[in-house]
């Protein structure tokens, strides 16, 4: 035997900010049909907007809560209606405000979005039309531009933008249109 320590069965210490999914579910699910029997060639509206939430301070724990709306119409008929919010609850330790908040609203919207962008497809086509397929989102794009408004909003002060303040504070909301 040698007298060399097994390093594998020692538990290793995170050396970093750490985030771990504990579950993810349909908040609020809507899904109108108002124009099922139509055959015109529908404009798509998407609107989409993160919030992150604090549920358990101590413990590290936020509800992210992405929201997508779909609405397919021509001018004067609404095809569907699609309203998601898609959320998960993510546990973040050893995190900077800074990083906490970019983790908050780029990370955990990005691992929300495939299930996401799923139902909305399994909805669309199972109310008749073909699947609504959702482009994929660039979250940090979404994610700046958001920062950049508050900054020129308040004329470059720092921004406190709730991300990891309790429940009850305004929340982060990001909206691509």
């Amino acid at each position: 035997m040698s007298d060399t320590t097994d390093t594998a069965a020692q538990p290793q210490q995170p050396t970093g900010p750490s985030l771990r999914v504990l579950n993810q579910y349909i908040k609020d699910l809507s899904f109108e049909n108002p124009g099922a029997r139509l055959n015109e060639q529908p404009n798509v509206d998407l609107g989409i907007d993160v919030q992150a939430n604090t549920q358990n301070r101590e413990e590290g724990i936020f509800e992210v809560v992405l929201k997508l709306n779909a609405r397919a119409g021509t001018k004067e008929t609404a095809l569907f209606l699609v309203e998601l919010e898609y959320a998960g609850l993510f546990q973040l330790q050893g995190a900077s405000q800074a990083d906490a908040e970019a983790m908050l609203l780029i990370e955990c919207p990005r691992l929300l979005f495939p299930f996401a962008r799923r139902l909305v497809a399994d909805l669309t086509q199972e109310g008749g039309f073909p699947p609504l397929r959702i482009d994929p989102v660039d979250f940090t794009a979404l994610y700046r531009q958001q920062r950049a408004r508050m900054q020129q909003g308040t004329n470059g002060a720092p921004v406190d933008n709730g991300a990891a303040a309790p429940a009850g504070e305004p929340e982060t909301k990001e909206t691509e249109n």
